[in-house]
């Protein structure tokens, strides 16, 4: 007991001193490369050179901290309906979820950027969840009809799919101006933030969080069977409408800001769940969010560098590093059914 105590506080503390180094990192490092020191007169209020003080404070600082929150949300939407579904490889990308969301956020973008209307942060989330909703809805009913859950997740891809192609023809349509935003969004980017996008993400991320934090015990019980949590006076009904809420609401988030970003959902949990030894959502869910953040502020140091001047996808390069977990997980899980 006492080692496995030891075990989740020393991951803990590599995962806030990751966390620090990300974030450094991803200040210092860029087109333009500023010294530690000046990064640090800038954070602290003591910046003199006015150029160093424009790209850390209006570009890299609002990009680094979009990059921790999202990713963070991300790995958390990933772990709830891997609970709901009791499926390691059930995530807002794989369900399709992401998808919806992209869908209808890209509809909203093409016909209100058209009328020349601006679109504010606010619609995009609503019209993001709206997306998630409608994609999570077909998933629960496809859920009813089908009893593998290896099936379940083939319905999810396939609904990834026709989302994705509404959106392709969405774009076909669109406006020359309307495609170069949406197809840089499409792809999935941290770039292009202001402190408006990370005061609103923070706002829907921070409360939805808490929500999430206190569900940890009924979800502790749901975890060890719906039986097991009735008797202790959960309602499961009601638990599972939060936890497809929540998960909705974050994936929406996400999708509004970034784009559809993959294998993050899916791939981080497991990590955290390996490294812990444990599933109790108290320590998970935390430490979900932890892990999210740096792997998210990792593959958006490499997508803006791997190739400068060039930017990549964030999406490409968390496939790169998440596809392989993913991977991972369904031959360690097919060895354990064997066995």
């Amino acid at each position: 007991m006492k080692t496995k105590k030891t075990r989740i506080i020393i991951t803990y503390i590599v995962l806030f001193t990751l966390l620090l180094g990300a974030i450094l990192l991803s200040l210092y490092i860029g087109s333009v490369s500023i010294a530690p020191r000046q990064v640090f007169s800038v954070l602290t209020g003591h910046g003199t050179d006015a150029k160093a003080m424009q790209i850390i404070l209006s570009i890299r600082l609002p990009r680094v901290l979009a990059a921790a929150i999202l990713g963070g949300a991300l790995a958390v939407s990933g772990f709830l309906p891997q609970t709901f579904f009791r499926n390691p490889i059930a995530g807002p990308f794989v369900l399709g979820i992401s998808s919806g969301a992209k869908m209808v956020v890209a509809l909203v973008m093409v016909f209100l950027l058209g009328n020349t209307v601006r679109v504010s942060s606010g619609l995009l989330i609503l019209a993001a969840f709206l997306g998630a909703m409608l994609s999570m809805g077909f998933v629960l009913l496809m859920a009813r009809k089908v009893d593998s859950m290896s099936m379940l997740v083939v319905s999810g891809v396939m609904i990834g799919y026709i989302c994705s192609a509404i959106t392709e023809l969405v774009v076909t349509f669109a406006e020359d101006a309307d495609i170069v935003n949406l197809h840089n969004w499409s792809r999935g980017s941290f770039s292009g933030m202001t402190w408006e996008n990370v005061k609103v993400m923070s706002i829907v991320v921070a409360v939805t969080f808490l929500m999430v934090i206190l569900l940890a015990k009924p979800l502790e019980a749901y975890q060890l069977g719906e039986t097991y949590a009735q008797n202790l006076g959960v309602n499961i009904r009601n638990l599972r409408i939060l936890l497809v809420v929540l998960s909705s609401v974050l994936s929406a988030c996400i999708v509004a800001f970034a784009g559809p970003i993959s294998f993050v959902g899916i791939a981080v949990p497991q990590l955290i769940r390996k490294l812990f030894g444990t599933t109790k959502p108290l320590l998970m869910i935390p430490a979900c969010f932890l892990g999210g953040s740096v792997f998210c502020l990792f593959c958006d140091l490499l997508a803006r560098t791997w190739m400068a001047p060039t930017e990549l996808s964030i999406s490409t390069v968390t496939a790169i590093f998440g596809a392989p977990v993913v991977l991972w997980i369904m031959v360690s899980r097919s060895r354990r059914e064997r066995g």
